[in-house]
């Protein structure tokens, strides 16, 4: 049976405009795998929690997809919360058009809109995953959500505002050699995917 690839559309939906990435991930993948890659891809550090669920409303219906706690979540509520690493892809998309959301930082609120775009054949000698296309850099970690990173954005552009030192300074922009935070900026040769197994060993041992 030939091995096939998942093609899928990452798009950050609370900011405007939307980061985005395009990935390709071995249909062989678990749902943690994907929380790996999209992580790796879109650029965030996988510092915070993270669910996969099927509506994008607070307590709304449908499956949650995550890293289950001993601790009542008060996010999230009214289903249950399934370990990514045991949920298969072919389990959530089945046909192109087929969407989930993928929530990351509880607190700051990052939510994303998973778009499955096509089922495509393995390519011979290509690495699995890689990133085929993207626009624009991700937020900043813990920059307090989107209302605030608009706030962050408009200080850092304007050097008359009170804030602006603050912001570069938070930003570690005021250091010498620093590199510069630039919000239409995506590169996509510096995109360096990493191992899901590894990853989740580490969480197991933590």
């Amino acid at each position: 049976m030939a091995k096939l690839v998942y093609q899928f559309r990452i798009t950050l939906v609370v900011v405007d405009p939307p980061v985005w990435r395009v990935i390709r991930v071995s249909a062989e993948y678990t749902l943690w795998d994907l929380h790996v890659a999209i992580q790796d891809a879109m650029g965030w550090l996988d510092c915070h929690l993270h669910e996969f669920r099927q509506s994008n409303r607070p307590g709304g219906p449908g499956i949650r997809i995550g890293i289950p706690t001993d601790e009542e979540d008060d996010f999230m509520t009214g289903a249950p919360l399934y370990p990514g690493w045991k949920v298969p892809l072919e389990e959530v998309f089945r046909i192109p058009g087929d969407m989930i959301y993928y929530l990351y930082d509880f607190g700051d609120g990052w939510d994303h809109e998973v778009l499955l775009e096509g089922v495509l054949m393995r390519e011979k000698g290509v690495k699995y995953p890689q990133c085929i296309s993207g626009a624009r850099a991700t937020p900043p970690e813990d920059c307090g959500g989107p209302p605030c990173y608009e706030n962050l954005l408009d200080a850092l552009a304007d050097p008359s505002k009170e804030e602006h030192r603050e912001i570069l300074a938070w930003l570690g922009l005021d250091r010498k050699n620093a590199i510069p935070f630039d919000p239409v900026a995506f590169d996509i040769g510096m995109v360096k995917f990493t191992s899901p197994a590894r990853r989740l060993k580490k969480l197991m041992e933590e």
